[in-house]
This record gives C-alpha cells, structure tokens and sequence, in this order.
C-alpha cells in the first residue's frame, strides 16, 4: 500500500500535541492539510489524533480523490464531523488561529464542550523543515522559474508596459507551470522604490532599468526570484547600489548555514548596507521560507531568533529604495544543507 511521505511530519505532530496535553486537533488551512498528508483538498478537516489515526472528513466530490492519491487516510463524511463523539465530547483541542472567522464558528460549535488552543506556530515549525521530496519540487519549480525569466526576457521590447511585461511572464508560468505562485511584480525605472510595485502601464523606453519579482507554482509549490535588467550605461547612483546589494546577497548566501539564527542572517546583509550608508533604505527583512505557500517560516528578520536547520527553505533579498529615484532587489531561494546552503535560483544576477 501506498505510504504517507509526510507520515515523520505527522508524527511529530502527534508528539507536539501531546506534549501540549492536546488529545486532538481539527487542521482546516488546505496548506497545512496538504502538509500533512499530501492531498489537496479545499473542503476538508483533518481531525489529527494524539494517540491514534487521523481522519480526513471531506465531501463526496473528493473522496474517490483521497482513495486514490492518500489510500492510507481513513476518510468521513464531513457532514458527520459535528456529530463524532470523540468531537462533541472533547475537552480541549487545537486550531489554526488563522482560520476564516465563520469557520471558527462552525468549528466552536462542533466541539461543544472544548477549550481550545492555538497550534499554528506547531505547524508553521513543522512545515518550515522540507522533506527530501519536498526539496526536490522546490528545486524542479525554481529551475522552472529561471527558464521563464529566460525565455520572457528574451520578448521585452521597448514600447512595452510594465503590465505587457507581466502578461508576458503569467502566459508563459500557465502554458508551462501551474500559474503564478504569487503576482509578478515588474517595475521600470524609478518606480522600483516601491518594494512591491504593482504593474502599470509605465512605458519601458529600452534604456531605464527593470526590476522583476517573479515566482511559478509547479505540482503544488512555489518559487521566488528577483532580477533586474541592468541598461547599458546606468547612472553612477544606480551602478554603485547594484554593486553593492548584489555584494550583500552573495555575503549573506555565503554566510547561510545550519545552527546560526535567521537574524544573524538577516545582519550579515543589513550591516553591509548600513556600513555604507544604505541601511535605512533597506526597509524588509533579508527573507522568508517558500514551500507550499509563498510565505512561510522561517523569516529572516532583524533580531529574529529561529534557529536555521538543514531542509529549511528561505529567500535571499536585500534591496535598497530610494523614493522618487531607484530600487534594487536581488533575489535568490535557497536550501539549507548540512554544511551551509544551496541556491537554487542560477539565472545570471
């Protein structure tokens, strides 16, 4: 029979729950499902038990789905859920704080005796460490998002918008992915200072340099990447910021490894910045995980304590913006290794 390649996630799950005196928790978000047992499903509970099996409560129209991609998972009907005695009768349970506030409603209802608690940031840990599998789609997704970049560059065109541009990626992440992981983010000239421009109809005059955040989904998970398309002659401003937060991306990739916390990270990048009078304009953090969902943990911020471990996955991304003139953002996915990182973005920078 087929295995859960998630069943080791699982587990620890079970043991986090107990270790919280939690006898059982209701999984609703369809990422941390997915997580979990590898099904995509956007009508589901998983009803994880501490001391035995989970059951997946879904509807008709995803069953004969789950026998086939999950055929370990005892599954429910999820009209049967409030009606469990193992949920109206429970005492304490866990739940995503993050959950639609009329979700939580019927949730609060089906257990009508329950004080709950949070288990999100359970999850969240969980997630943040890739399986073996899991790096393998982040690596086949990011290696996809270079050939995009590649092939999308290739049919810039001045006269071209910032929204043709765009158009021009999100065709190309459909016909050969599964959409975007997020919407592309294309900038022209000065408009760059805005961190996350949204595209207009600004006109590329073949000369001003173009700032693209980009990332495709492929078999359910996301990649990211920023570049920049550098013009031939660059203002002496702009030539001295690119130097120098390109100086920083490679510092703080060259410094990524397990057992150093995601704000040293973070600081390795920021300092650099700041040592050359820049650091006020690098106003994010440095980055943040990528799986499943777009943003994930860890987060590589300024003073964030979270310690990196081999299997985690997390953007590279100092950027500098100077409003009304210029921004820069260099950006790169990697994975943590036994011994540092390893990048999986390789489109030239």
């Amino acid at each position: 029979m087929k295995t859960n390649p998630f069943a080791a996630r699982l587990d620890a799950f079970r043991s986090a729950l107990r270790a919280r005196k939690l006898p059982l928790a209701a999984v609703c978000g369809e990422a941390n499902i997915r997580a979990l047992t590898g099904i995509a499903c956007d009508n589901a509970i998983l009803l994880v038990r501490a001391k035995s099996e989970p059951v997946f409560y879904t509807d008709f129209r995803y069953v004969p789905m789950v026998h086939r991609t999950a055929p370990w998972m005892a599954v429910e009907d999820i009209a049967a859920f409030s009606g469990a005695s193992t949920v109206s009768t429970c005492r304490a349970a866990g739940f995503e704080s993050s959950m639609p506030y009329a979700r939580w409603q019927r949730l609060a209802k089906a257990f009508p005796r329950a004080q709950f608690a949070d288990i999100l940031d359970d999850l969240s840990a969980l997630r943040a460490v890739k399986t073996p599998e899991e790096c393998a789609r982040l690596r086949a997704a990011e290696r996809l998002n270079d050939e995009i970049w590649s092939a999308a560059k290739a049919r810039f065109r001045p006269g071209m918008t910032e929204l043709d541009m765009a158009r021009i990626i999100r065709h190309l992440m459909i016909d050969r992915g599964e959409g975007e992981a997020f919407e592309t983010i294309v900038c022209i000239g000065k408009n760059a200072a805005e961190c996350h421009h949204v595209p207009d109809k600004t006109v590329w005059n073949g000369r001003a340099p173009i700032l693209v955040d980009m990332g495709v989904k492929l078999d359910g998970y996301c990649s990211d990447m920023t570049r920049n398309i550098v013009p031939p002659r660059p203002s002496r401003l702009y030539a001295q910021v690119y130097k120098l937060v390109l100086e920083a991306n490679l510092r703080a990739i060259d410094a990524a490894k397990p057992g150093m916390t995601t704000g040293e990270l973070d600081a390795v990048a920021r300092d650099f910045l700041s040592a050359h009078n820049f650091g006020a304009a690098f106003g994010h953090a440095l980055g943040h995980g990528v799986g499943l969902e777009i943003h994930e943990a860890p987060t590589a911020r300024k003073g964030d304590k979270t310690v990196l471990r081999p299997g985690m996955s997390l953007t590279i991304e100092p950027g500098v913006y100077l409003e009304g003139n210029l921004g820069v953002r260099i950006e790169d996915l990697v994975l943590i290794t036994e011994t540092g990182c390893e990048v999986l973005s390789h489109s030239d920078k």
